[in-house]
């Protein structure tokens, strides 16, 4: 298993693994469902180093992105202290690693080198689940609140209640 920047070779995997999750919260969680994402949003993601993966038996296994930056949806707590990871897709092949907790572990590794202080994340819904899942795997759940202004944010956040999440590296 290695944990690697996704490359432009890989765009296609990951359209495709955007797609099963996306299929997948059409069943589990209609009222939140990931919107399709732009090609070059991703490929601007990839070109600058802000989209990993997980390989397992040269197969793509997992995937996330990571930002330096979320004041839309992180608002008065941004300060450029953090790396905030979206869009975690597993690849169906590979369910029930716990790839959650190794996106975790690498984040705080990563996230020290980079000198920052928090590794953040969210989700929108209340999904018990999910969040006792996140937990599990090291983060605090902070709450969960309506976002000030949403309209410059992709369509799952508009009007949605989003949990939020934080790992103090410190």
């Amino acid at each position: 298993m290695t944990i690697s920047n996704s490359t432009l070779y890989d765009i296609p995997e990951i359209f495709r693994l955007y797609k099963l999750a996306t299929d997948f919260q059409t069943i589990a969680f209609p009222g939140n469902i990931w919107p399709e994402f732009d090609h070059d949003f991703i490929a601007t993601e990839v070109i600058e180093n802000r989209q990993f993966k997980i390989v397992i038996d040269n197969k793509i296994a997992c995937i996330w992105a990571i930002t330096y930056s979320d004041a839309g949806i992180w608002e008065e707590k941004e300060n450029n202290d953090a790396i905030y990871i979206h869009r975690i897709a597993t690849n169906l092949e590979f369910r029930g690693n716990n790839f959650v907790q190794m996106i975790a572990n690498w984040s705080k590794d990563f996230g020290k080198k980079e000198n920052k202080k928090f590794i953040r994340m969210d989700t929108c819904g209340q999904n018990d689940r999910l969040i006792n899942h996140y937990k599990k795997c090291g983060f605090q759940f902070l709450g969960m609140k309506k976002l000030k202004n949403s309209s410059e944010l992709q369509a799952h956040y508009h009007n949605a209640d989003v949990c939020f999440f934080e790992i103090d590296l410190d």
